[in-house]
């Protein structure tokens, strides 16, 4: 078997054992997600380090609720001077100032993603978060973080704050396949599962919703808005609705 058939074998693994485990966990999530969005509220991802890359996923795409908004600290995601990002994603205060200068209220909500649970700003906005009693709900990989040492002064990961933990079920080291005559393993096993669990909750939101009675906002795909004119006035309406409360849409 070829090293990509192991990895396709691997990660297969992974988002098995997330729906044999997390189906309750999913459900929570998605009710939180369904009331804040009932309330008008908007649905704020946050990730630092690779772990941005989910929120940004979400974020003004096709099939995606207009009320998700992905908080992308430049400092902290690495898509600029991506070593830097190590050491901002671990000072104190960036989580804690993410939160409070977005403005995210108690009618709000957070998905924090951090594979590791273990670094300093994603914990230190789930507790800023939770002490405007904001929900939050944490993407993260639970073996993982217990195998870690704790690096938070409070002794906690981002596990032990949240609301709902989606346990991602990604490998220790993030990594998943083995090569022969090679001293580590290959092949990212967390950005998938990650992406794999937010669109899960997402989608099982408006699932939620549509049987209240609520029609969520969501847009549609960008081409065919190219080619339909009703789905292009759908999604224009959706950003007008948007523009002044999400900052950087």
């Amino acid at each position: 078997m070829y090293a990509w058939e192991r990895y396709f074998e691997e990660l297969g693994k992974v988002t098995q054992r997330i729906k044999e485990t997390q189906r309750e966990n999913i459900m929570k999530a998605a009710n939180i997600l369904a009331d804040t969005t009932e309330k008008g509220g908007i649905i704020y991802g946050f990730g630092t380090g690779h772990s941005h890359l989910v929120a940004d996923d979400a974020f003004w795409r096709a099939a995606t609720p207009a009320n998700y908004c992905a908080l992308l600290e430049p400092s902290a995601s690495g898509n600029q001077e991506i070593t830097k990002s190590y050491y901002v994603e671990n000072t104190y205060g960036i989580g804690r100032l993410i939160v409070d200068y977005h403005r995210i209220t108690p009618n709000d909500c957070m998905i924090i993603i951090s594979n590791s649970g273990n670094n300093i700003a994603p914990v230190d906005a789930a507790l800023r978060a939770k002490e405007k009693g904001i929900p939050v709900i944490a993407i993260t990989a639970v073996e993982y973080s217990d195998y870690l040492t704790c690096k938070h002064k409070d002794g906690v990961k981002l596990k032990d704050v949240a609301d709902v933990v989606l346990d991602n079920c990604s490998l220790i080291g993030d990594a998943a396949v083995e090569i022969e005559g090679f001293p580590m393993k290959v092949g990212s096993s967390s950005t998938i599962p990650n992406v794999y669990l937010q669109n899960a909750i997402l989608t099982q939101m408006v699932e939620i919703l549509v049987q209240r009675g609520f029609e969520p906002d969501v847009y549609y795909n960008g081409h065919l808005a190219f080619m339909d004119e009703s789905c292009s006035d759908h999604n224009d309406r959706l950003v007008d609705k948007y523009f002044y409360r999400i900052r950087n849409l």
